[in-house]
């Protein structure tokens, strides 16, 4: 996916309706995706439009260019680190996902389309999303430990969370690279596919989640993300009340309806 226009010097974040998917593109590819504070501001700008639009079920990360991100523009970053700063608009959802005080956390699926280099934020903001598509070319490093700061972005909770904590740790505090069979092998990836079909395949997986019933989407997931993060008695604790609110939706009439009738169901997220 290209761009008529070439993005600012400090970049940009792309946005395309793409029926109830919402593609979020990562675009400053001259500097190899590299975030600078304008960009973390959009992005949570896209995720708290993915959020709000009733219109939009899914949404879809990928970046334009070569390369994911090589992660922070450190010049343009380290005064906010330096202070303690958040880089996302009070009150907007966070793409990281972290449940920061003063932000949301996010509703609806994302998935991920990967390729090139994939460091560090790169990392984190796959972890923190839902399914993540990688190209077989991907390079994958956590290195904060080479710049002498710490992986906050979720690195080593999620890293730990999906591969064990060894195997986080043997990436964590060597900063090494690794490819994309090893990313498959940790958990950190769902898919990999051959450079040029990550977003292709990426986009396939969205619209079959936005064909299935918005709230069950939602429950679903955030059922699973309690069961990790909370445990599974606190998980299991909302299953009666859960069902039971999505039992009397229109969408389960609906569900009800197109398994006798023998047809695809055409949910409307009531």
């Amino acid at each position: 996916m290209e761009n008529a226009l070439p993005p600012p010097p400090e970049g940009t974040i792309t946005t395309e309706r793409r029926g109830a998917l919402l593609l979020v593109g990562i675009n400053r590819p001259a500097k190899r995706n590299g975030f600078t504070p304008r960009m973390f501001r959009e992005l949570a700008e896209a995720y708290t439009l993915l959020d709000e639009d009733p219109a939009l079920r899914v949404g879809v990360l990928f970046a334009h260019g070569d390369h994911f991100t090589a992660g922070l523009d450190l010049p343009t970053i380290a005064p906010a680190m330096q202070k303690g700063e958040k880089l996302w608009p009070h009150g907007a959802v966070e793409p990281l996902d972290l449940g920061s005080p003063g932000y949301r956390r996010r509703t609806k699926p994302m998935v991920v389309a990967v390729q090139g280099i994939t460091f560090t934020l790169g990392i984190e903001l796959m972890l923190a999303a839902d399914i993540v598509v990688a190209a077989d070319d991907c390079r994958f490093s956590q290195l904060e430990v080479k710049r002498g700061i710490m992986a906050t972005g979720g690195a080593t909770l999620r890293m730990a969370e999906r591969a064990g904590l060894g195997n986080a740790l043997l990436h964590l505090l060597t900063g090494d690279e690794f490819g994309a069979a090893e990313a498959l092998r940790l958990n950190f990836v769902q898919k990999v596919v051959p450079r040029g079909g990550e977003l292709q395949e990426a986009i396939r997986i969205a619209e079959s989640i936005a064909d299935q019933a918005p709230m069950a989407v939602v429950a679903t997931r955030r059922n699973a993300l309690k069961a990790v993060e909370r445990g599974p008695l606190e998980a299991m604790a909302e299953f009666v009340a859960v069902q039971q609110h999505l039992a009397r939706s229109e969408d389960a009439a609906e569900g009800v309806r197109s398994f006798v009738e023998k047809r695809q169901a055409r949910f409307t997220g009531r």
